[in-house]
């Protein structure tokens, strides 16, 4: 049996991709998602921008889908997603930030309303909250992203909390017991 707080972790990471709550993970989600955060931050679909997410996005769908997808349907299911792209992740975390890398650079870039290369961390909380985040957890969550706190967050900052977010440690994942 795996533990709960496991169980509860890994269900709220598949919710997370998982944009419009049909059970499985497919491009659709990651179109959901690009086209919630342009609609939010007013960006056109076919500015550079925009395609630049959307293209981050395909690249983000397309690594998930090669690590997770073993049946080849184009659907990741729960299953799916804690056998293979969760153990992946756990093994080599730095297989996130290289297929994840690609859709995070392009939504920084969209929310980066001044074009510095980081994003306000009012501006990382409205990010999250079109990414279907509870606001108390989105500002929690983006005041928490700025971790040198200068009120910006940047891509390096990004990066490493997606990996430790998206990262299940196999203490968590043991048999029998619960952890914190």
């Amino acid at each position: 049996m795996v533990s709960s707080e496991y169980g509860r972790k890994i269900a709220a990471r598949f919710a997370t991709f998982d944009q419009d709550g049909n059970g499985y993970i497919d491009r659709e989600d990651f179109n959901v998602a690009a086209k919630a955060l342009l609609a939010e931050f007013g960006t056109p679909a076919r500015s550079d921008k925009g395609q630049a997410l959307y293209g981050g996005a395909e690249a983000f769908w397309q690594g998930m889908a090669g690590m997770a997808d073993r049946d080849g349907d184009q659907r990741i299911t729960r299953d799916e997603f804690v056998t293979g792209a969760v153990k992946r992740l756990r093994d080599n975390p730095g297989r996130f930030a290289e297929i994840a890398r690609p859709f995070l650079h392009a939504v920084l870039a969209v929310a980066d309303l001044d074009g510095d290369g980081a994003a306000t961390v009012g501006d990382t909380e409205r990010v999250l909250k079109a990414l279907g985040v509870p606001e108390d957890i989105a500002a929690v969550a983006a005041a928490t992203l700025d971790t040198d706190a200068d009120g910006r967050v940047g891509e390096a900052e990004i990066i490493d909390a997606f990996a430790r977010y998206f990262t299940v440690s196999d203490a968590e994942s043991d048999t029998g017991t619960d952890s914190e």
